[in-house]
């Protein structure tokens, strides 16, 4: 246990500089804005949910169905919150179990010395195993790896137990691999495949089987208990495979186009060669771990659209290589005398040293048994030929040959890459790290195994010593190479930094999206056009640079990349939404009101994130409904109000449409049903100001004046520093006839919120109301500078003038008043009174 131990404290120790690291990338769907994870959501929506948290018979859900990766989030959250540090640590925690698991099943293949040790350093240390590690979402990944190895050791036992008896016979063990190998579905889809890995030990490990062997087996239908054997774990596979697609609703995902641009290709042989080629990228990142990526889709690997592109060259040379060793391991091996090259070893030879020795940690002897091991029940048994199969020998134990590992390296290799070629479906994805943690675990084998083939044929000690440092060397840069990108993995601004040689276009918009959050404008907007320079037509980074100059005050602008968005992905409901404000701040309220319905009618069928399109469409619900309200349309208003009540998903927030509902009612003077819909507005947010604020208002219409100064005064308390919650309070005190109190209030909320109109033109009315003039005069003329065309402001401005006897400037805020509203009969009544206060006084007029 030594070994195991070993390697999986230096898994851990390469990965403690993660502990520190943020939530990154996927995690933010996955963890921060999945609803699965919070404590009012029932535990029963994970076994219905995807892994972001979508129904998973919902035409948008991504399908990824990993329940009990999604229960163990549940469990982080219960204890810490989203307090990253607890996720971390239990991803380290369980690359160091995977790793000591995965040393042991290369003992059980390789035996106990160097290689197995070499292995188990192999994996802990691999690059490639960062964005499984670091990134807490790859935590699917790890556990699908962790009873995947469960699985496969318990099936291992099962093999080395069949034919005894006991209260722990092999029927107990290979009940326990079944039920572990749906759990390892339950972590990850690609779990599952530990199945085919079993039925590939069973064949070409423990029953040593030649590729003509195997034919013959089934062909001729000999063994039949072996054959049994395979054929139950093809039917349990198929049994989970079946309850799986029942469960996602007996459909495919559906994913876009930049997702997997291959999948999305007219050309047949565009899809063909690109497919062809994209497993040996993968096999690169494994050999050579140099370029890695957060993101590999769009064009980060450019389609292969003619047989004369030179990365076909590289796509043959892979398959030659892996039919090669394929062939290497299953090929028919003439019989060995006694005592020959047994597991890489040669005769009578262990490490390179003649006679009695231990090879690998186990003692063995040449002679009629080769190279029986007696230290380790639990490593498979030898076998001989009988009826043209090989039948368990279980005189003594001994190790799979170089070859029998070979063939399982390949195996572990290949098979749970399987989910990730296309061949059957396609998948969300060019190349993902992630998937490949399970299937590097053949890889590591592959490597230890060539090293001691390599070892036990070198003739000379120096070579081998040099064979032996080179194999330091490889973990120890390994090692090196995982650090040093575990650094990329500490947060996004520098994980997206780091992409931006693979991914140019998706990694710019996602760094400004980061910049964006860290305030920092200008470079925000450098990197969403250096985005879309790469990919012009990505609809998102057109929408976020829209949003970004909307907030930068250029509306026009940010128009226009509303409009692109749209273009580009017509059903982005959250572009719609902006476009509408945008108008409605304009003033073009038809317009507005003709794309909030627009915007309400895209279904949400096919989308990425149903949750967030169904937000965006109560939005727009919201602020057609606010426009309605606020052009004197109360019934229609409380129609799409109501509308927007039953669209609204889970995660949005209701108190501001709660708070609306209640306005509207109030404008209807149904102020039972306006209390209803206030109390639910402050039962959804206890601390929502406008809530108490409006709730204040209709109390003290019904008369109940103490109750509602509590609630103006709990609304200062909330927020002492929003000047509206004073103006507000001293509207209220303007009408109990405290006017000295309700001018100290509108002071405070006029220097509080000087920029804004709405606060200082309120204050004006009340320093009018309690006749002090001079004040009303100085407050309606910052009114009237911060809406210098609004025909309101400069009417009072002039009326207040006109009281505090400054004529002529009366006189010019009238007419300039007139200009703006030519109609307005109070303005026009108001200045042919000044008209005769001057004629009397003698001054001259600018009238007829």
């Amino acid at each position: 246990m030594i070994a195991e131990l070993v390697c999986g404290v230096v898994a851990v120790l390469l990965y403690v500089n993660t502990l520190g690291a943020d939530f990154c990338y996927d995690d933010s769907r996955a963890i921060k804005t999945n609803q699965d994870l919070l404590p009012e959501t029932p535990w029963a929506n994970i076994f219905y949910d995807d892994f972001w948290g979508t129904l998973l018979t919902h035409s948008g859900s991504h399908k990824s169905y990993r329940p009990l990766c999604t229960l163990s989030f549940r469990l982080n959250h219960a204890l810490g919150g989203l307090d990253p540090r607890g996720y971390h640590l239990v991803n380290v925690a369980f690359h160091g179990a995977v790793t000591g698991l995965f040393t042991l099943l290369a003992r059980l293949l390789l035996g106990r010395g160097p290689w197995s040790l070499l292995a188990g350093l192999l994996f802990a240390s691999h690059p490639v195993h960062t964005e499984a590690v670091a990134g807490v979402v790859g935590r699917a990944d790890m556990g699908a790896a962790l009873f995947f190895l469960l699985s496969l050791l318990c099936y291992v036992r099962h093999c080395g137990l069949r034919g005894r008896e006991g209260p722990r016979g092999p029927g107990v063990w290979l009940l326990g691999s079944l039920g572990l190998a749906a759990c390892s579905m339950l972590w990850k889809e690609q779990g599952v495949t530990v199945l085919a890995v079993s039925a590939l030990y069973e064949l070409c490990v423990f029953h040593r089987l030649t590729l003509r062997q195997v034919v013959t087996l089934l062909y001729k239908r000999k063994n039949i208990h072996l054959l049994l054997n395979v054929f139950l774990l093809a039917a349990w596979g198929a049994v989970l495979l079946v309850c799986r697609l029942y469960w996602m609703g007996n459909k495919p995902p559906n994913f876009s186009n930049s997702d997997n641009p291959a999948a999305d290709s007219p050309s047949l042989l565009t899809r063909t060669l690109t497919f062809f080629y994209l497993p040996s990228v993968n096999v690169w990142l494994l050999l050579c771990p140099d370029t890695l990526s957060f993101d590999w889709s769009m064009d980060a690997l450019p389609l292969i659209r003619s047989v004369a592109d030179w990365r076909n060259l590289q796509t043959l040379a892979f398959y030659s290589g892996l039919l090669a060793l394929a062939w290497f391991g299953l090929r028919t091996r003439p019989q060995k005398a006694k005592g020959k090259e047994t597991n890489g070893k040669a005769h009578c030879t262990s490490n390179g040293r003649n006679g009695h020795s231990n090879s690998n940690g186990h003692g063995y002897h040449c002679g009629d048994q080769e190279q029986a091991n007696h230290q380790h029940p639990e490593t498979p048994h030898a076998s001989s030929a009988q009826n043209g199969t090989r039948t368990p020998h279980h005189a003594g134990t001994l190790l799979p040959t170089t070859e029998n590992v070979v063939v399982l390296s390949l195996g572990l290799m290949a098979v749970p890459f399987l989910p990730a070629t296309n061949l059957f479906f396609y998948v969300g994805f060019v190349v993902a790290e992630r998937v490949l943690y399970i299937p590097s675990m053949g890889f590591c084998l592959l490597v230890a195994v060539g090293m001691r083939s390599l070892y036990v044929r070198v003739p000379r000690r120096g070579y081998r010593t040099v064979l032996l440092g080179c194999s330091a060397a490889l973990v120890l840069m390994f090692g090196v190479r995982t650090m040093l990108r575990n650094r990329d993995w500490r947060n996004e601004e520098m994980l997206y930094k780091s992409g931006i040689y693979v991914n140019p276009a998706k990694a710019w918009g996602n760094l400004g999206n980061v910049l964006k959050n860290q305030g920092k404008m200008e470079e925000a907007e450098q990197a969403y056009r250096n985005a879309l320079y790469y990919r012009r037509n990505m609809a998102d980074m057109l929408y976020n640079l829209g949003l970004l100059l909307q907030e930068n005050s250029k509306p026009s602008e940010a128009l226009h990349y509303y409009k692109l968005a749209i273009g580009s992905r017509p059903t982005l409901a959250s572009a719609y939404l902006n476009t509408g404000i945008v108008q409605m701040n304009q003033g073009r309220l038809e317009e507005a009101k003709r794309t909030f319905l627009t915007c309400a009618d895209i279904p949400d069928e096919n989308l990425k994130d149903p949750h967030a399109h169904k937000s965006s469409v109560t939005s727009c619900l919201y602020n057609l409904g606010k426009l309605l309200h606020e052009t004197g349309h109360q019934e229609e208003a409380l129609s799409v109000y109501k509308e927007a009540v039953q669209k609204m998903p889970r995660q949005f927030a209701p108190q501001s449409l709660y708070n609306m509902m209640g306005e509207a009612y109030m404008r209807l003077n149904k102020l039972e049903e306006a209390g209803h819909w206030y109390r639910e507005s402050l039962r959804a947010k206890p601390d929502h100001i406008p809530a108490h604020l409006t709730y204040g208002k209709l109390l003290a219409l019904k008369g109940q004046k103490a109750e509602a100064e509590k609630y103006f005064l709990k609304a200062i308390q909330l927020d002492p520093t929003k000047g509206n919650c004073y103006m507000h309070y001293g509207q209220f005190l303007l009408e109990e006839s405290r006017p000295l109190e309700a001018a100290d209030m509108a002071e405070r909320a006029a220097q509080l919120d000087s920029g804004e109109f709405d606060v200082v033109f309120s204050a004006a009315h009340m320093f009018r109301q309690a006749s002090l003039n001079q004040a009303a005069e100085k407050y309606y003329g910052r009114a009237a500078n911060l809406r210098p065309n609004y025909p309101a402001a400069l009417m009072n401005l002039g009326a207040i003038l006109h009281l505090n006897g400054k004529l002529q400037e009366a006189e010019a805020n009238y007419l300039r008043a007139l200009q703006l509203k030519p109609d307005d009969t109070i303005t026009q009544s108001n200045l042919r009174k000044l008209w005769n206060i001057m004629e009397k006084q003698g001054l001259r007029t600018a009238g007829p």
